[in-house]
């Protein structure tokens, strides 16, 4: 009887749909578990952590003071065992960021834990975040304005109030740099490229070079203006000195325009730390990166990539659906359109490197070139198309992405019933209004389908754009107020790159973890954004088209 009954559970095909449905729980439980691990990576590093003062015996037996975060422990390697004799077998070491790397050199110390004499957490220790070389640990002792000089809580509270005014002032020096003085750069630009335009063609006409010459002198002025507002901001921005102290006594001042950020993380509230952790993710979200990328946001990433992908669904979603219902409704089905087929199919596992070598070949060099030399020719030898740019990375990745269309379109067109077809001809629609009206909306989930795995492959590609566009960082966004408001021609910057860059190309590999894992889950956040859109996109039209096919 058992062996009837396992007989039974085997036949009646119980045993399969089980092992299916762990197989699926096991991959959603490891998805879920990545996520979690990358989130949880990522987003500790905008949390306010506290900060410790280690009195710690060096190596000699002199005591001293070390201020940081605690990293992680571990045992204490054989190698490092071997040179220090008297070390305790089972000694351990504790990784302690320590900051301050414009006065000590390196970010991070390894303390051994049995020479750590105590630990305190001061609440007056302060964590500086600053426009160059990374954070700052210490204690606050003054803030000077002019000739008066704060200390204590009061000046404390006046360099907070300060560094927000301070915030304001550089948030309006950025805004004049980038529109302004952005737009007064890019009409001379034009207007030099006008100039040599006419000296290019012979055109020796008086009055328009007398104009453009009025024009470029209007325009002098009006930089000189902007120049001076910019001077005088700049003064005000670096008027106000800040003292802070480290750990051995060292007295340091700044500028008040060299900090970003400063708090004091253990005095914090657990409300006043999670404001404060909003606050930092909100900037890193918004701002531009800084030290090479290590510091900062990566809003110019997110908006590259976000932008590119758009671009890329507007090229690949028509010529996809076109390819796919051309071969599915119009082709007569024999040997050449098998090979197609076959074709498109193969296309699909090519390396995605050799797509990017090809869109330098023929998007950049070969289209881009003759573009330059049709109509940018006053430019040259600067390319304007002849380089990468978002326009040819866009496109690169549509050719990337297009057999996943194709394939997916021709699924949903074959899933169509042939009496819906016989249908709708029979009543006297034309195969292009049966096509239009009918077959292509009852489709419509399957296209969504194929976008969607293009968005999700093209959003995480790194190796063609960084032949096609994509660079380490990006001078201004592919849109702004200056016509044609689009710059399709423009480098741009990208999560994936990104990620590569700060994780594989960073001296400092233990700062920059934190980053990779943040830029990372942001970078999910973002496909997962796109994606959901698309979904909702797509259950809308089935929702619409439902009734089609009764």
């Amino acid at each position: 009887m058992p062996r009837l009954r396992n007989k039974s559970v085997v036949s009646d095909g119980s045993l399969w749909i089980s092992l299916n449905a762990a197989a699926v729980s096991l991959a959603v439980l490891l998805v879920l578990g990545l996520l979690l691990l990358v989130a949880s990576k990522g987003l500790a590093h905008f949390w306010p952590k506290a900060l410790i003062e280690f009195e710690y015996s060096k190596s000699d037996g002199s005591p001293a003071l070390i201020i940081g975060q605690a990293v992680r422990s571990e045992p204490v390697p054989p190698s490092i065992k071997n040179t220090a004799p008297g070390m305790a077998e089972e000694e351990q070491r504790l990784l302690v960021k320590v900051a301050n790397r414009d006065l000590d050199g390196d970010d991070f110390r390894w303390l051994l834990k049995g020479r750590i004499n105590s630990r305190a957490a001061p609440q007056e220790l302060v964590v500086l975040e600053r426009q160059q070389w990374g954070q700052f640990y210490g204690r606050f002792v003054s803030f000077r304005r002019a000739a008066q000089s704060l200390d204590g809580e009061i000046g404390w509270a006046e360099f907070l109030r300060s560094l927000d005014e301070n915030r304001r002032l550089l948030g309006e020096i950025r805004k004049l740099e980038n529109t302004a003085v952005g737009r007064v750069n890019y009409r001379l630009e034009k207007n030099r490229l006008a100039l040599r335009r006419l000296d290019l063609d012979g055109v020796e006409d008086p009055e328009q070079r007398a104009a453009l010459k009025w024009e470029r002198e209007g325009l002098d002025a009006e930089y000189r203006e902007l120049e001076a507002a910019l001077t005088d901001l700049y003064g005000q921005a670096r008027r106000d000195r800040v003292t802070f102290e480290t750990a051995d006594g060292r007295p340091v001042t700044m500028e008040l325009a060299d900090i970003v950020d400063a708090w004091k993380p253990n005095a914090m509230s657990w409300p006043q730390q999670l404001g404060h952790f909003l606050a930092r993710v909100f900037y890193f979200l918004s701002a531009e990166p800084r030290e090479a990328n290590t510091e900062g946001g990566i809003f110019p990433a997110i908006f590259g990539t976000v932008l590119m992908v758009l671009l890329m669904t507007i090229v690949v979603a028509p010529f996809g659906v076109v390819a796919a219902v051309y071969l599915s409704e119009y082709a007569k089905q024999n040997f050449f359109t098998r090979v197609i087929r076959v074709t498109i199919s193969n296309l699909a596992g090519v390396p995605s490197i050799v797509y990017g070598v090809f869109g330098l070949g023929i998007f950049v060099y070969t289209i881009g070139g003759g573009i330059d030399r049709l109509f940018y020719e006053s430019a040259l030898p600067a390319p304007t198309f002849g380089t990468g740019g978002l326009l040819w990375a866009s496109l690169t990745l549509a050719l990337l992405t297009l057999p996943v269309v194709i394939v997916s379109t021709e699924e949903g067109l074959s899933r169509i019933p042939r009496d819906i077809r016989e249908g709708s001809l029979a009543l006297g629609a034309t195969r292009w209004e049966m096509l239009r009206g009918t077959v292509l909306p009852m489709a419509s989930p399957g296209i969504i389908t194929g976008l969607i795995l293009a968005v999700a492959r093209a959003a995480g590609e790194v190796a063609p754009l960084m032949l096609v566009g994509v660079v380490k960082l990006a001078p201004s966004l592919p849109v702004d107020g200056n016509f044609p408001f689009f710059h399709l021609e423009r480098k741009f910057m990208h999560l994936g790159f990104h990620i590569y860059d700060v994780g594989l190309q960073s001296p400092n590999v233990e700062a920059t973890k934190p980053v990779v894992f943040a830029t990372a889950f942001f970078l999910i956040l973002v496909v997962l954004v796109l994606n959901l859109v698309a979904l909702n996109v797509r259950s809308s039209l089935s929702r619409q088209n439902k009734g089609l096919g009764s």
